[in-house]
């Protein structure tokens, strides 16, 4: 990101001019490099042929159609997608990434295997649909599935959250909360 805004391609403009080897200095740091440009370059072209290269044009279709039209770009998947819709556009789209998944996992909340379709599907139906809500709630999951809840060596007894996590997953004298309690919050 810091590439891209250096070299102004955050700006649609400026994105729609830049050559691909540009482009590749931008996104190498993220890996993948050679790929996210082609996709990148397929969203430009979808962009300028559906909705005559214009973000507002974009925007203001259909909901669920624009994301399906969005899913159907080679290189897309749901999680880019409403990444898209939620803070480029300001949808109310959550996106259910792995920190999400893995956070409501060990909650209880969703089964631990649960797909990225299923957790969003959970999330729509708690939340009311705000996408600044889902903005900050997304993003405060994000900080507790880096810092506290790790894939690998998580750290319960020091998380933010560890007052909502089940009996089984701490071994405390700390009091718990029920599955039913947090739903009822």
């Amino acid at each position: 990101m810091a590439r891209l805004r250096h070299t102004g391609l955050l700006r649609l403009s400026r994105l729609k001019e830049a050559s691909r080897s540009e482009l590749e200095w931008c996104v190498h740091p993220s890996g993948f490099f050679r790929q996210k440009v082609s996709t990148i370059q397929n969203l430009l072209a979808w962009l300028d042929g559906t909705c005559a290269g214009s973000l507002s044009v974009m925007f203001a279709r259909p909901l669920a159609q624009l994301r399906c039209d969005l899913l159907q770009i080679r290189g897309l998947g749901p999680e880019t997608v409403d990444a898209i819709l939620l803070y480029a556009g300001r949808k109310p789209f959550f996106v259910a990434d792995a920190y999400t998944r893995r956070v409501l996992a060990r909650h209880q909340l969703v089964p631990d295997r649960a797909s990225y379709s299923k957790v969003q599907e959970f999330l729509h139906q708690s939340l009311p649909p705000d996408a600044g809500l889902f903005n900050e709630y997304h993003a405060l999951l994000v900080e507790v599935g880096k810092s506290w809840c790790r894939k690998a060596e998580p750290r319960c007894e020091e998380c933010p959250l560890r007052e909502f996590l089940p009996a089984r997953e701490v071994a405390s004298d700390a009091p718990r909360v029920s599955n039913s309690e947090i739903h009822e919050r």
